[in-house]
């Protein structure tokens, strides 16, 4: 599900931001730019993104405000000088006017060229940090719940249009069996003579045939599955996986229902029922 939360502070005289951005994905796949000095606490982070958002693409960055940033510093001298003489020989084969200036305040940009002294983050300062990543993680959640009650509120109505499509089906289906045997009776009527027709026969095939094309079991089914549906959306657990198998069935039963209809109206609700049902697949993929 996408979202996006921000969290920012001074934290030792050095201020500190979070940004997470997540998208939608059916793995839990991160991806993070952090200082060097928190290397060895990568896989804390990780764990605390996993822990608290489930799965997604997400996209992890902490910055750090070097012109508020206090205590000793150092600069990676031998990765600056790389930069640097890439940046110029770029300037010269681009035919650009050498600006030593401008490549030296571009070079200060790049990650990891200054850098806290410390090594490593101590534990008092990681405590820190890491509460800073919780709150960035309870206002990305918070997007992603406010997106989630639109998605709830679209889900709502297009199984609510669907269970509407296929209450429009009963009286048709009433009809339907009155035209099953209008079409018989004038088929043997037009093949064979009257005496020749047996009506006990007749009735014994015409009900073997109503028989295989009944769509009451499909219906019962269908319904079942939209209120299951229905109610696993409001349960508080994550249930994204849950929801896309029930969503299999409901597509199942729609799909029999429309090979065993046997008349124009009914195929015609089995279309929009169709449509309503490709909607929400769509969209299953932004739930959790």
């Amino acid at each position: 599900m996408t979202g996006y939360g921000k969290a920012e502070s001074e934290i030792g005289g050095t201020r500190y931001t979070i940004e997470i951005k997540t998208l939608n994905s059916k793995q839990f796949d991160p991806v993070l730019r952090i200082p060097a000095f928190l290397k060895d606490k990568e896989l804390d982070i990780r764990n605390l993104l996993m822990q608290n958002l489930e799965r997604g693409k997400v996209e992890f960055v902490i910055t750090i405000d070097e012109t508020k940033m206090s205590g000793a510093v150092f600069i990676n001298r031998p990765l600056a000088k790389k930069y640097f003489d890439e940046i110029i020989g770029l300037q010269q084969d681009l035919g650009i006017e050498t600006d030593h200036g401008l490549a030296f305040s571009v070079l200060l940009r790049i990650p990891e060229i200054l850098q806290p002294k410390s090594e490593s983050a101590d534990e008092n300062l990681w405590e820190e940090i890491s509460q800073l990543i919780l709150l960035a993680i309870q206002h990305c959640d918070e997007g992603r719940r406010e997106e989630g009650e639109k998605l709830r509120s679209e889900f709502t109505g297009r199984i609510g249009n669907i269970l509407s499509f296929l209450e429009q089906i009963t009286p048709f289906e009433e009809k339907r069996i009155s035209s099953i045997r209008e079409k018989f009776q004038k088929e043997l009527q037009a093949r064979f003579e009257a005496d020749k027709i047996d009506p006990n026969r007749f009735e014994q095939e015409l009900i073997y045939y109503i028989e295989k094309i009944d769509i009451t079991e499909e219906k019962v089914r269908l319904k079942s599955h939209c209120d299951y549906f229905l109610q696993t959306i409001e349960e508080d657990e994550s249930g994204g996986k849950k929801l896309a198998f029930i969503i299999q069935e409901v597509g199942r039963e729609i799909n029999t229902l429309g090979a065993k209809a046997n008349d124009w109206n009914i195929q015609r609700l089995v279309v929009l029922m169709k449509d309503e049902l490709e909607k929400i697949k769509e969209q299953l993929f932004n739930i959790l």
